[in-house]
């Protein structure tokens, strides 16, 4: 069994930054991909950025230049760094990842999520 614990949620001002961790245990080979999504009251869950295992970022456009991911593998953690934080940017905050179980084995696992709120 794999468990994904994000944590560093919080309310913050707008133009206020914040930081994500999110850490993988359990019976774990190796961990592909990492990623962070969000979800917004009455919106659909969208992506917000992804790195694969030798660390290459993708961001979604409206993050680019403001967030930052990444990752520690020898940890199983994933961090997004969030700088000038918008109202936009309110939602519930996943942490998602592609975990090795087997040599033949690979499945997608999703943290609780966690509450990231930009009001004044």
């Amino acid at each position: 069994q794999v468990q994904l614990v994000e944590s560093g949620g919080d309310l913050v001002q707008p133009g206020g930054s914040l930081r994500l961790s999110c850490s993988a245990s359990g019976n774990i080979i190796s961990i592909d991909t990492m990623g962070w999504y969000r979800q917004a009251p009455g919106k659909e869950r969208e992506l917000v950025a992804v790195i694969i295992s030798s660390g290459r970022p993708t961001y979604i456009e409206p993050v680019k230049g403001r967030f930052t991911i990444s990752r520690d593998n020898a940890k199983n953690t994933v961090y997004l760094q969030m700088n000038s934080l918008k109202p936009d940017d309110t939602a519930v905050y996943y942490c998602n990842a592609l975990v090795q179980l087997s040599t033949y084995e690979e499945r997608w696992y999703w943290g609780q999520g966690t509450q990231v709120t930009v009001s004044s």
